[in-house]
C-alpha cells in the first residue's frame, strides 16, 4: 500500500514538472516572439525616425525675419511624398506645404505661413507626412509621435 503511495506521488510530481516544463518553455516562446516582433518594429521605424519637421525664424541678408518650414531626413535614403499640413485660422480651409523629395541626409527649407510670425516665439516641430524608401506611410505630430499610417505606396 505504501508503494502505491509513493507510485501515484511520483506520477503526480511527475506530471507537475511536465506541465510546468511546458508553460515555462510557452512564456519563454511568447517573449522570444514578442521580442522578435519589437525588433521588426524597430527596423521598419528606423527610417522615419529620423525624419523631423519644424518651424524657425531667420534673418534674410536684408535683416528682414521671416520663418521658414525644415524638413530634415537624418536617414541614408531619400523620403518621398512629403506634406507639411499647415493648421487654418478657423473658418478658412487648411492647406498643405508639398515638399515632394527630401533627399539623404539634407535639410530641406520652404517659407513659412507670413502670419506665424505674430505669434512666433522659438523654434517648434511641426506636423509632417512622409513615404519612407520602403513606400510605407508614415507622419509625425507637432509633439514629435511618430505613427505609421494604413495606407503604403505599394497598395
Amino acid at each position: 500500500m505504501d508503494s502505491d503511495w509513493v507510485g501515484a506521488a511520483a506520477d503526480v510530481f511527475s506530471a507537475i514538472g511536465t506541465v510546468g516544463a511546458f508553460g515555462t518553455g510557452f512564456v519563454l516562446l511568447r517573449r522570444e516572439h514578442r521580442r522578435d516582433a519589437d525588433r521588426e518594429e524597430e527596423a521598419l521605424r528606423a527610417q522615419a525616425a529620423r525624419v523631423s519637421a519644424w518651424v524657425e525664424a531667420y534673418s534674410r541678408p536684408d535683416g528682414v525675419r521671416e520663418l521658414a518650414l525644415h524638413v530634415h531626413n537624418a536617414s541614408d535614403m531619400p523620403i518621398y511624398e512629403v506634406e507639411l499640413p499647415l493648421p487654418a485660422p478657423v473658418g478658412e480651409e487648411s492647406r498643405t506645404e508639398f515638399i515632394g523629395l527630401v533627399p539623404p541626409s539634407q535639410t530641406v527649407r520652404r517659407a513659412a505661413p507670413r502670419e506665424w510670425l505674430r505669434s512666433y516665439v522659438e523654434p517648434e516641430p511641426v506636423e509632417i507626412g512622409f513615404l519612407d524608401s520602403a513606400g510605407r506611410q508614415w507622419s509625425r505630430d507637432e509633439q514629435g509621435k511618430l505613427v505609421r499610417a494604413s495606407r503604403s505606396a505599394a497598395t
